[in-house]
């Protein structure tokens, strides 16, 4: 284990709490399903026979998810697998070369955008953010290591938790009003200027706090620094050279272009509880900081190089995975996590993710990119709290790929 890691020792409980809110942390909300495939995807591999893999993502399906695909790279080979149902209603499987939305599973590619910039002298890791970007009421003590390590302070614009844990809905609150919002187009500058209308959580700098509206700033940092949007140069940057032909930036359409499941979200109205399609999403809300959809071979792609060493030079890929100590459980670098999953499992970097609502992502990578874990677990009709029922499948899921199945004693 390279000791520039300096990754936090957890796994279970706690280890496996952190890495659920990592995996559902960071937005609130929407989306219903695109009836035309514009984009053709190859179909996967089945992978050799391993049942205890299988078996792992069905207990996804079991504790009441709709769907779930999965791709494991590792030293046996590739395996692919999905459980579960595509569309409820219907017995066909989700598609195990399907599309998903990735929700924060984004911000590993933004920072890296950020991190390529300042390889390249264009922007200083630890210089004034507003050097770079004016903008009414930004702070000139934030810095872009500030930005991608969520340690600016600022409000974050799809929600915050006030110090006694009751959540204050953003600009869209769960609900009846995620519904209704879930297509409509949002101006990064406008989610940005909702943000700064609320107080800062703390002093940039002295605290450590999860906030969508740092990755909305990284990407008008990145505008601006190259005169280019955000799309194009995910495009040139990462997306192109990787041959990741089925990874989309944030746009304003709103349907997923190629084979996908189908997310839906439950929630009470009005005394009844409902259940909606929100496939259909407008990436706009969340942007940089959650908007991008992939699949699970690109997901591979992008980590495992990222991890290799071929997207960042070396010295900033140590301070990637510099966790912050205010970050806690999560271990959070610079768009990643750090973990130590146990003397059986070693350590893992990960950004999981999840969109409006509907769908959420998981990316796992050892250090040296050799080993991942990539997928989406969509959501059905069941009466569950997902961030729970989430826990036990998914602590067992990652023994399975990184410990031989033998936990973490």
């Amino acid at each position: 284990m390279s000791a520039s890691l300096r990754p936090v020792k957890i796994f279970r409980p706690a280890a496996v709490t952190a890495l659920a809110a990592g995996l559902l942390a960071g937005t609130v909300a929407p989306g219903a399903a695109a009836a035309d495939s514009r984009t053709t995807v190859p179909n996967a591999a089945a992978g050799q026979d391993r049942p205890e893999l299988q078996k792992a993502i069905q207990a996804f399906v079991d504790a009441g998810f709709a769907g779930v695909q999965v791709r494991v790279n590792d030293e046996r080979g590739e395996w692919v697998g999905s459980a579960g149902v595509r569309r409820l209603g219907s017995p066909a499987k989700p598609p195990t070369n399907g599309l998903f939305r990735l929700g924060s599973s984004t911000k590993p590619f933004t920072a890296t955008l950020v991190l390529q910039l300042v390889a390249e002298g264009r922007i200083k890791l630890d210089a004034p953010v507003a050097d770079y970007l004016p903008q009414d009421r930004l702070d000139r003590r934030i810095t872009a290591r500030m930005l991608l390590q969520h340690t600016s302070g600022v409000y974050n614009y799809t929600g915050e938790l006030d110090p006694d844990g009751t959540f204050v809905p953003g600009l869209i609150a769960p609900g009846r009003d995620l519904v209704e919002k879930r297509l409509r187009s949002y101006r990064q500058e406008d989610l940005v200027r909702f943000a700064f209308s609320k107080p800062a959580r703390f002093e940039p700098g002295t605290g450590w706090s999860y906030s969508n509206t740092n990755y909305t700033l990284a990407q008008l940092l990145i505008e601006k620094v190259t005169g280019r949007s955000y799309a194009e140069e995910m495009r040139r940057r990462i997306l192109r050279p990787l041959g990741l032909k089925h990874t989309v930036p944030p746009s304003t359409r709103t349907g997923i272009p190629g084979p996908h499941a189908r997310g839906y979200y439950r929630y009470e109205d009005a005394g009844q509880w409902k259940v909606v399609d929100v496939t259909r999403q407008n990436p706009t809300y969340l942007g940089a900081a959650g908007g991008m959809i992939s699949t699970s071979e690109d997901l591979h792609r992008f980590f495992s190089a990222l991890n290799s060493g071929k997207l960042l030079p070396a010295k900033l890929l140590t301070e990637m995975r510099r966790p912050h100590p205010k970050s806690g459980a999560l271990g959070y670098g610079l768009g990643v996590s750090v973990q130590d999953l146990g003397p059986n499992c070693g350590t893992v970097l990960h950004h999981n993710g999840n969109a409006l609502a509907g769908y959420a992502s998981i990316m796992y990578s050892t250090p040296d990119g050799k080993k991942t874990l990539t997928g989406s677990i969509t959501m059905g009709d069941a009466a569950i709290e997902p961030s729970q029922a989430y826990v036990k499948p998914h602590e067992k899921l990652l023994e399975e790929v990184f410990c031989g199945g033998q936990g973490a004693s």
